[in-house]
């Protein structure tokens, strides 16, 4: 089973270190940073509205678990966004990557 995981970043320099390490540390085959993202959300009782980094990681359901606990140990916010979705369909070719570029897979 592979998942998307859906993490936000305060502006690109974090989610920059944040995308190297997870890389590094084989947690995902892949960081996607989309920029300017708008928040809006309520935090310790107020209504709040920033921009952001959207952070999309591709990983397997072996490693989710690490990625979490590496994502809310390294991420700067107290309570970082960490949503992760399962892929139900996708190309098997891009699947098969994904399984060997995480974890103990092969290097790629």
């Amino acid at each position: 089973m592979h998942h998307i995981v859906f993490v936000t970043a305060p502006d690109l320099a974090v989610a920059r270190v944040l995308a190297s390490g997870i890389l590094e540390n084989r947690l995902a085959a892949c960081v996607n940073l989309v920029s300017g993202v708008e928040s809006h959300y309520r935090w310790e009782g107020k209504l709040c509205q920033e921009t952001e980094v959207l952070m999309v990681l591709k990983t397997t359901e072996d490693q989710l678990a690490a990625l979490e606990v590496w994502v809310l140990a390294e991420h700067p916010y107290d309570t970082p966004e960490f949503v992760a979705v399962k892929i139900e369909v996708g190309s098997a070719r891009y699947l098969d990557w994904i399984s060997e570029s995480v974890g103990s897979g092969s290097s790629l």
